[in-house]
């Protein structure tokens, strides 16, 4: 496999696919948590409903270079029903993202969180700011399944088309 394959052309090698599927996670991944942390700090606002604004801004980012760069062929033709299932599987992401960060939270959708309540880590960290601890942690468990699930159900070849590739 030349170097240039990794970057450039369609593809349907997973292997290539999540290779770019980091990058372009990593960019969503960067607005995500921008929004994140500048709704918190700036207005204040609990974790876990700066999290949600966090969420629509990396899934959109997510979703325009996905489409062109990682997921070419998509088994769903048409782009509003497949923004709308991209955006499904992204949801059941977020509520993930929720019940990882709710023990990290100070102000959590169920009060204080439980990691927070017994400071955890000590004088290492402020006990509001655990929850970009727990955001961290849900970065690597939701990419896994952000991943999978729409190489899975959205973009992954039909039988009939691998049929027609034989």
């Amino acid at each position: 496999m030349k170097i240039k394959n990794l970057f450039i052309g369609d593809t349907d090698n997973t292997g290539i696919q999540f290779f770019r599927s980091l990058f372009v996670g990593g960019i969503a991944t960067v607005a995500d948590m921008a929004v994140l942390i500048f709704i918190r700090e700036v207005f204040k606002v609990p974790e876990g409903i700066a999290a949600v604004f966090g969420f629509i801004v990396g899934l959109a980012v997510n979703y325009v270079i996905s489409t062109y760069w990682v997921f070419a062929k998509a088994k769903v033709k048409n782009r509003a029903a497949d923004f709308i299932a991209f955006g499904v599987i992204g949801i059941i992401g977020l509520g993930l993202t929720q019940l990882i960060i709710e023990p990290f939270s100070v102000k959590g959708m169920f009060g204080e969180g439980i990691l927070v309540a017994h400071t955890v880590f000590g004088s290492l960290l402020p006990a509001d700011k655990y929850y970009i601890i727990g955001k961290v942690i849900a970065v690597v468990l939701v990419y896994m399944w952000n991943f999978f699930a729409r190489k899975f159900f959205l973009y992954n070849k039909s039988e009939k088309e691998n049929e027609g590739d034989k």
